[in-house]
């Protein structure tokens, strides 16, 4: 039987403990039963504060005690002497102490609070309260009742809490008149607050379907899904369209370009024509797009290939010598070509040689002199690099120096810009396919005028998780030196990864005869046994075939949801990797039940999460702050009483997640191939069925094969495998670089 909620009222006598970044406090209430250990989320709360609230008593067996499980609270103002000497003195009031607060009560006995508000000038009949003070006090007193009364209004719309803080220190007071005529603004003013949950305000408050409000923002909003989706821009048709359907509205053919057309005088969407089409763009996309046409090309215009020096052919073989390996033609050009460019671009599948010619060109400019930066844009592809080249390199983000700053809507900035751009002469840039137009665009700003860019990447891998497609168009503009690899070298003769994936990309069937040491196929059809194929190889078969754990097999899937979709295929693989324990803490965060021990993925870009790196003893020789989309880690630690979960990354970087935040994490037994890019693993699982063939592409198959380092298993109907090798139609992605790097060159 479900226990009923009951009522309990006291003072706050302590507070053990709170997250400000989602308001879960743990504190104790002073009440007439004695002391209570009362948690749950609290918008704001001081020690001294009266409270009733609202919940049932639960065992912690953790902490061994019981505790109030608070599911709504109201602040009352006490009504007794020593509650009013509490409250003032607890600290919630600046500049006035325990001492202070009894000298006040004693002067004006239970008329206190009245006096504050309406005659606050009298306080200053109190010995130590001067005029000014006395004012300081009558205003934190009105504003801390403002707060409140704000806290309960939002609450009334079911808005949590910390969002309802974030949305009364952006608009005060003016809080009420926006979410009457206008709570779309909260969508475009406050972080964390979206189209859905602004459109679910102003259905409470009574906005109408057809409220040019709801229409403008409900097409803002298919523009930042259309970001989403790695677009930089919609033409003006689809936006109608997808905005209709975001709005889910009958509404008149002309009052959407109406609007459209509105929401571009006002400067909150460009719109541009390219020959027959009209694209729209929000403002952040079309000037990134710009800026990083302008930007390269002012790189690249600095040397003029023509007055170059030639590389001579004994610093060629000394470059050589130095690696023990004997270069081909096109690996000497791409070591000669970013000396006489500003930009150079090197692209090649796996096998090619692109890690001995990033040591080539390390090897030629250190023997100039040069100061040299390596990064890449995840934190796995980093250490990569720096393994294969026994040279420093980092994430992007850590090149360019991410840093807090909660002035910025986004709450970060890069501390290297045009301002203070990176101290080098070669920079270079590995995995550049995984690029975003707005990574490229915060990079380029930090490089100064002359320094060498040198982009690496495979131009045939699905194009970056976030908006544009940097590498494909850089290349297809035709204007900067590009050198393609085509000579396969990194294969054994029973090895057929790399020979595979280039078979794939050319169009060609594999063959399926499972004659090679790592690369099979095991023909399934039905879904439920593709699905108990795979939890075996991950569990029990590869682990033991390659040497390797369960947590060092990705299992790498086309979609999220389906049969065999990484949703699914996570709970299974949980079950059997990673089954409940009674020594395993557990959170259900809604979506999963995330387990200490399970494999976990970061699934969007957070600037804020600050991550430690510690020694074998526990001691901390590094800390930063990001955590990023497709980074992997393991849940060290779950604590139900901070309501934190503890997740290691790769590099070893521990982050804390408060629970308000898990929604940034997914289990990673499974992921999409998306989700992959950037990342290599020992061993690569991938089941297939026939599927969608907007989604079951050459290309994506060619990006989940060359993810892995030893082995390939793909089990599955070898109909889907043929299928996806004859599909090249890759999903259009509109992105504006080529053209904006043609029209800029002009």
């Amino acid at each position: 039987m479900e226990e009923r909620a009951k009522v309990i009222e006291g003072y706050v006598l302590r507070i053990r403990y709170r997250n400000e970044n989602n308001g879960y406090t743990v504190l104790v209430l002073d009440t007439r039963y004695g002391e209570w250990t009362c948690v749950g989320t609290f918008a704001m709360v001081s020690e001294g504060q009266y409270l009733e609230v609202t919940g049932i008593e639960q065992d912690n067996p953790t902490y061994q005690e019981t505790q109030f499980k608070v599911f709504s609270y109201v602040e009352k103002r006490p009504e007794d002497l020593l509650g009013m000497e509490r409250y003032l003195g607890s600290g919630v009031i600046k500049g006035v102490g325990e001492a202070l607060a009894k000298r006040i009560v004693k002067k004006f006995k239970l008329d206190t609070f009245r006096i504050i508000e309406e005659e606050p000038e009298r306080l200053a009949e109190v010995k130590g309260i001067s005029e000014k003070k006395a004012e300081s006090i009558a205003i934190q007193f009105v504003e801390l009742k403002e707060v409140r009364d704000a806290m309960v209004f939002l609450a009334g719309y079911n808005i949590p809490s910390h969002y309802a803080v974030k949305i009364y220190e952006m608009y005060g007071d003016e809080m009420y008149n926006i979410l009457r005529d206008n709570p779309y603004r909260l969508a475009e003013d406050v972080s964390g607050i979206g189209f859905r949950v602004a459109d679910e305000i102003a259905k409470k408050v009574g906005i109408p379907a057809d409220s040019e409000f709801r229409i403008a923002a409900g097409m803002q909003y298919a523009m930042t899904m259309a970001g989403g989706l790695g677009y930089t821009y919609l033409l003006k048709d689809m936006l109608i369209k997808q905005a209709a359907g975001y709005l889910n509205t009958s509404l008149q053919d002309d009052i959407l370009p109406d609007i459209l057309d509105k929401l571009v005088m006002d400067g909150k969407l460009i719109a541009k024509r390219n020959d027959d089409e009209l694209r729209v763009y929000t403002p952040l996309m079309y000037y990134s797009e710009l800026k990083v046409a302008k930007m390269v090309l002012e790189l690249d215009d600095v040397y003029d290939e023509n007055s170059a020096p030639e590389i001579s052919d004994d610093t060629i073989s000394k470059i050589e010598n130095g690696l023990g390996v004997k270069l081909d033609e096109l690996q000497k050009d791409a070591i000669i070509e970013p000396s006489r460019h500003g930009v150079t671009i090197v692209t090649g599948g796996p096998g090619t040689g692109k890690t001995t010619v990033i040591n080539g060109i390390i090897r030629y400019f250190e023997m100039q002199g040069m100061e040299l930066l390596l990064a890449a844009p995840t934190g796995r592809a980093a250490k990569r690099m720096k393994e294969a080249t026994g040279y420093e390199a980092m994430t992007i983000h850590r090149l360019l120096e991410i840093s807090g700053d909660p002035s910025s809507d986004m709450h970060f900035k890069f501390e290297r810009n045009h301002d203070n751009p990176l101290e080098a002469d070669v920079v270079i840039i590995d995995e550049v396919s995984m690029v975003d137009i707005l990574l490229m665009n915060s990079l380029l700003d930090a490089i100064a005028s002359g320094t060498r860019l040198i982009l690496v990447g495979d131009v045939n891998q699905l194009p970056s998780v976030g908006p544009g497609n940097v590498l494909k168009d850089l290349i297809s503009s035709g204007v900067f030196a590009t050198v393609r690899l085509m000579h396969i070298y990194r294969q054994d003769e029973d090895s057929r990864i790399v020979t595979n994936a280039h078979m794939i990309n050319a169009g060609e069937q594999i063959p399926f005869d499972n004659k090679s040491k790592d690369f099979f196929f095991i023909s399934r059809r039905n879904p439920a046994e593709i699905a108990e194929e795979v939890v075996s190889l991950v569990k029990e078969r590869m682990p033991n075939y390659v040497g390797v754990t369960s947590n060092e097999i990705q299992v790498l899937t086309p979609m999220k949801k389906g049969d065999v979709g990484s949703i699914i295929l996570n709970s299974l693989l949980q079950k059997s990797v990673n089954p409940p324990s009674k020594d395993k803490h557990e959170k259900d965060s809604g979506k999963f039940t995330f387990r200490e021990g399970d494999k976990v993925m970061q699934i969007r870009n957070n600037y804020k999460l600050e991550w430690v790196l510690e020694d074998e003893t526990g001691y901390e020789i590094d800390k930063g702050t990001g955590v990023f989309n497709g980074d992997v880690g393991v849940i060290t630690h779950i604590s139900d009483y901070a309501e934190e979960v503890t997740v290691e990354f790769d590099e070893g970087h521990k982050v804390i997640y408060p629970f308000s935040f898990l929604d940034e994490l997914t289990l990673a037994y499974a992921v999409t191939v998306h989700k992959s890019q950037g990342s290599e693993y020992p061993v690569v699982v991938i089941p297939l069925v026939q599927g969608p063939p907007v989604l079951y592409t050459r290309n994506l198959l060619y990006t989940a094969v060359t993810r892995a380092k030893k082995c390939v298993v793909i089990v599955g109907d070898v109909n889907a495998v043929a299928t996806m090798i004859n599909n090249n139609n890759e999903q259009k992605r509109y992105s504006g670089l080529k053209d904006a790097i043609l029209t800029t060159r002009i």
